[in-house]
């Protein structure tokens, strides 16, 4: 073999492993200073209807009971500052998601209410730590599709270059490192009739967050168990990987007609969710989960966006106070200004996947966001909206429910309600061996 074609297939091996670099220790004094320890910009905006970061909300409002998963709302005596209707949803569109302006096409009596915009994400002092250390110290691999083991505890790229990294502070965002909840799932028809679909308890954990894992290339792991009639038993659990190339999803069902478990595979990508009613995918999940390597993912830059956040009346109402024909109610719904990041994803080509192209929208203070998802033709099909819901109690910005609205078929799915279920809990570590298949057999209705 030739001189030239070994340096070649040496230079062809090195680019399927290609690391982004830490920024530099000059460009991490920013955090802190000019940007927030997590990297969003600390001042507010030139027309002052954004504020200054100032710490967020720690304190819990009066008549909270701490630890009780159902968070009071902080901001209940706010006002709206003005509304848009299909009326003057021009005057806005700069600051609108293609989805959003599509919602008042589609719908002329939809309406969003615009409040004060609180910024009010905060976290614990050891994530912030972490996050400052991340700066320096963490890299993506595997052309972004990884990053690096050294990466711990906290936001991995606060002063983010490229898409995968934005997407990669998404998927391990700071949420609390554990937490058991009941929630139900529900799909609203085009005929405007409510269907509960699913009803759930899961326990998730980040290990990522956690003190000394027992796996610490696991970032995420969750358990669900089915509690719906038609599918009481039934158990569901999967991981996921810092290094998704070497180690993808790994995920389990246990079937108790079957009495066994199974790997599933199909627990990733497009596949559609029985409990959405196939509004959404597995890669719909949290607004995006699972692996990168389907979509060329490109960090466009940062916008001012009117989005969800604060959602605290989402998770203490009811749901048929909720929800209503061809979209949630108006009036339980709070909208504010807030600066995006911006991230486009475009499928790969010879990639397959439904969605030609997704529109993300991260708060820069990880308190919320939302996307927009296109067909094959470029068309706006779906809109999925994070409800941002920070807890004061760990303190993290959590990313609750969510919403998908299918603007081709007039249906959409609420998923993970807990008003009525007990909220949100930071529950107890579980084992490791909580999260095997021989725990799920174990636990399995017989």
């Amino acid at each position: 073999m030739s001189n030239m074609r070994k340096i070649a297939m040496a230079v062809a091996i090195m680019g399927t492993n290609l690391a982004t670099a830490a920024v530099s220790d000059e460009e991490a004094k920013q955090l802190g200073t000019t940007l927030t320890t997590f990297g969003a910009e600390k001042a507010g905006n030139k027309d002052g209807t954004i504020p200054e970061y100032n710490g967020g909300v720690t304190t819990a409002p009066a008549g909270h009971v701490k630890g009780n998963g159902v968070l009071a709302d902080p901001f209940a005596d706010d006002k709206p500052l003005f509304t848009i209707t299909a009326k003057n949803v021009d005057q806005y569109a700069d600051k609108l998601s293609e989805a959003s302006k599509a919602m008042f096409k589609k719908y002329p009596d939809y309406r969003m209410d615009v409040y004060p915009t609180r910024r009010s994400a905060a976290f614990p002092k050891p994530v912030l730590d972490n996050t400052v250390k991340n700066a320096t110290r963490c890299k993506t691999i595997e052309n972004g599709l990884a990053i690096i083991p050294e990466c711990r505890g906290g936001i991995p790229f606060p002063i983010a270059k490229t898409g995968e990294e934005m997407m990669w502070n998404h998927l391990l965002r700071f949420q609390g490192p554990h937490f058991d909840f009941r929630a139900k799932t529900y799909v609203v028809d085009s005929s405007g009739r409510t269907t509960m679909t699913d009803e759930f308890t899961a326990q998730q954990e980040w290990p990522y967050y956690l003190e000394n894992p027992s796996n610490p290339e696991v970032y995420y792991r969750v358990r669900s168990d089915k509690l719906m009639t038609r599918s009481v038993g039934v158990i569901n659990t999967y991981y996921d990987y810092l290094n998704p190339v070497a180690t993808g999803r790994r995920a389990w069902s246990y079937s108790p007609g079957q009495r066994r478990v199974r790997v599933a595979p199909d627990f990733a990508y497009d596949t559609p969710t029985d409990s959405s009613g196939g509004v959404e995918t597995f890669d719909d999940s949290t607004l995006f989960s699972g692996k990168l390597d389907r979509f060329d993912f490109k960090l466009v830059g940062k916008k001012e966006m009117i989005m969800p956040y604060n959602s605290y009346q989402l998770q203490l109402n009811k749901v048929e106070d909720l929800l209503k024909p061809n979209f949630v109610n108006p009036d339980k719904m709070r909208w504010e200004l807030h600066r995006a990041w911006v991230v486009e994803a475009t499928l790969k080509p010879g990639k397959r996947h439904i969605y030609g192209k997704r529109v993300f929208y991260w708060d820069e203070d990880w308190g919320g966001g939302m996307v927009d998802l296109f067909d094959a033709t470029g068309r706006i099909w779906r809109g999925k909206y994070g409800m941002s819901t920070p807890s004061y109690d760990i303190p993290a910005p959590i990313l609750g429910s969510s919403f998908t609205y299918d603007l081709i078929n007039g249906v959409y799915a609420f998923l993970s309600h807990t008003a009525d279920t007990g909220g949100r809990k930071v529950g107890q570590q579980r084992p490791s061996s909580y999260f095997t298949p021989d725990a799920m057999a174990g636990a399995g209705i017989r």
